[in-house]
């Protein structure tokens, strides 16, 4: 038999894929290694994270929902305007090899960019 490709169409075109840590943050903005950018867990990286998105003309950013760290970043990014997606692990922990920050993060962005993830329901009462 003969192995068939399965090809899947980029939905969200300028999407980013972040691991949240609580040491620091991953970005992918892109499928390439190179291009993961590592940025400080407190204001002044949430700015720099921010300023690197819109540089690269980001609109849509997915993060998972680990533990208590990604609640800083994600109102950050929502006020600088940012469409963003907060998943669950359980949606991304399919990554093959080893589990890396830097796979983890273009992982994200890969599932985010073809359209495979969905948010979580959050009450704007409790951000």
């Amino acid at each position: 038999m003969a192995k068939q490709e399965v090809s899947l169409q980029v939905v969200n075109l300028n999407a980013a894929g972040i691991d949240v840590g609580s040491r620091s943050h991953f970005v992918a903005i892109d499928q390439i290694k190179e291009n993961v950018r590592e940025f400080g867990v407190y204001t002044k990286g949430h700015e720099q994270l921010i300023n690197y998105l819109q540089s690269c003309r980001i609109t849509t950013v997915a993060m998972e929902n680990t533990g208590s760290y990604w609640q800083m970043l994600f109102n950050a990014l929502q006020r600088a305007g940012f469409e963003v997606l907060l998943v669950g692990g359980n949606q991304t922990k399919n990554v093959k090899g080893r589990k890396t920050d830097v796979s983890d993060c273009i992982w994200i962005q890969k599932l985010h960019s073809l359209g495979l993830l969905s948010g979580s329901f959050l009450l704007s009462h409790m951000l």
